[in-house]
């Protein structure tokens, strides 16, 4: 029998002070919330009175970000394997928050459809052909690659599929432009809560990817900043002609929503990131060592 080693009983222990650590410590004091404890009452009344299309359009981004909660939280597994079987148990650690955040979301989201708009159909009518090319084939594909691929280069394009795609262009951006119909029309304050929640959770969602992609690039140099690259090239058309399929929708949308206001704020944020990450090349990881990630 071989004798295994454990960090936590060795002289390194767990590294508090390490990017991770620091995200696990803050989903414990920030994402203890319950999907079952918001107060849906006055949101049903507000949903009672929105007009035909105002309906609509909240039942189709309430079933994109259903179904891309439901994804996320299905194709998040193969990361936290890789993350185990290379022994980065902080890594691991701040993950398994990550996914029992992800299935608070999609709980969160059949409760509105269910208890608020009343809906038990079939909402795929909503999802665009955009929207099957990111979470029907890249997301699936790039995630379920690490179970046979652990390879920098295939942990890099899976996070970017995950992280920088789907959490940074599209449900960032989504749940900003969610929010704020809600609030620019005092409408749905449980679901203003829940939105909340979500964004907060979100944001270290996509700060643990930066910094994932910021370690791959440190520690593999170019080929993994090239295929960083060139997954975000490749991804970028279809996560935002998702957006652009949710404009082309209505001759006029409702609630006063604009095309301009959505894209530019996914491309402000995610360009953000991206310097962020090509910052490593330069500058190491000093700056997540020292910095709040």
């Amino acid at each position: 029998m071989t004798a295994r080693s454990y960090v936590t009983t060795s002289v390194r222990g767990l590294r508090h002070d390490s990017p991770p650590m620091r995200l696990w410590h803050k989903s414990k004091q920030l994402g203890v919330w319950d999907p079952r404890a918001i107060d849906f009452s006055r949101d049903r009344e507000d949903w009672t009175r929105l007009d035909a299309q105002e309906r609509d359009t909240l039942l189709r981004l309430s079933s994109l970000f259903q179904a891309g909660e439901e994804s996320v939280t299905l194709d998040l597994l193969p990361l936290m394997m890789v993350m185990a079987e290379e022994g980065r148990l902080e890594e691991e650690m701040y993950l398994a928050a990550f996914l029992w955040e992800e299935a608070k979301h999609v709980e969160v989201f059949r409760r509105f459809l269910d208890e608020v708009a009343d809906e038990h159909g079939d909402l795929t009518r909503y999802h665009t052909p955009s929207y099957q090319v990111v979470f029907g084939d890249a997301l699936p594909t790039a995630m379920g690659r690490l179970r046979h691929d652990r390879s920098p280069v295939a942990q890099a394009e899976a996070s970017v599929t995950y992280n920088m795609i789907v959490e940074g262009v599209l449900a960032e951006t989504g749940y900003e432009g969610y929010h704020a119909i809600l609030a620019r029309n005092g409408i749905m304050p449980g679901m203003q809560t829940a939105v909340t929640y979500l964004k907060r959770d979100e944001s270290r969602h996509l700060a643990y990817g930066v910094y994932l992609l910021s370690r791959l690039v440190e520690e593999h140099g170019d080929p993994v900043w090239d295929a960083t690259q060139q997954r975000m090239e490749a991804l970028l058309p279809p996560a935002i002609g998702v957006i652009q399929e949710i404009f082309s929708s209505y001759e006029r949308m409702s609630f006063g929503l604009k095309l301009e206001e959505f894209l530019d704020f996914a491309m402000r944020q995610f360009q953000a990131r991206m310097t962020r990450i090509a910052r490593v090349r330069t500058e190491g990881l000093g700056e997540w060592e020292a910095g709040d990630p």
